[in-house]
């Protein structure tokens, strides 16, 4: 079943490139007592991803934040390197927070999984974006094909 607005996000241990490496990150840690806008991709360095959705949210990072965001995520079923390496082609800087989700947990717990295996591509996460208010979700939006609708002006136009 598909996490939906009113639910809580479910505990689970991410990973982070930190400054010494890789580091654990608990769902807990990162929503609860926070406003966070988090984005799902399939994969990075993929060609949506690269080119439009991640760069979107670095664009807006400070009109999103400025909104009373307090983080903005990009969650991908990759490895915590393939992320880090992404976070820097991509020069998040301190705009973006870029998680790997390696084992798929997240994905699998908010009901996100999208087997692209046929594709030769595994288990990954469907794309979308959710807006997560002290680890309650208070919007979340799917998309199936583009990613307009899980877009960084997608997200800011809803924030008030």
């Amino acid at each position: 079943m598909t996490i939906s607005r009113g639910d809580n996000i479910p505990s689970v241990t991410l990973t982070i490139m930190g400054s010494e490496g890789p580091e654990g990150l608990s769902t807990d840690s990162l929503f609860n007592g926070k406003k966070v806008a988090i984005f799902g991709v399939p994969g990075a360095f993929t060609p949506t991803c690269s080119a439009k959705h991640l760069p979107g949210f670095v664009q807006h990072a400070s009109a999103i934040k400025a909104k009373g965001v307090d983080t903005i995520a990009c969650i991908s079923v990759n490895d915590v390197f393939v992320m880090g390496a992404w976070g820097q082609d991509q020069n998040v800087g301190d705009n973006v927070l870029m998680v790997a989700d390696g084992s798929a947990k997240f994905a699998e717990a908010v009901g996100l999984i999208l087997d692209l295996s046929e594709r030769g591509l595994g288990i990954r996460c469907q794309r979308f974006a959710m807006l997560v208010d002290d680890g309650i979700v208070q919007s979340i939006h799917i998309d199936e094909g583009t990613f307009e609708k899980t877009s960084a002006e997608q997200m800011l136009s809803e924030l008030t």
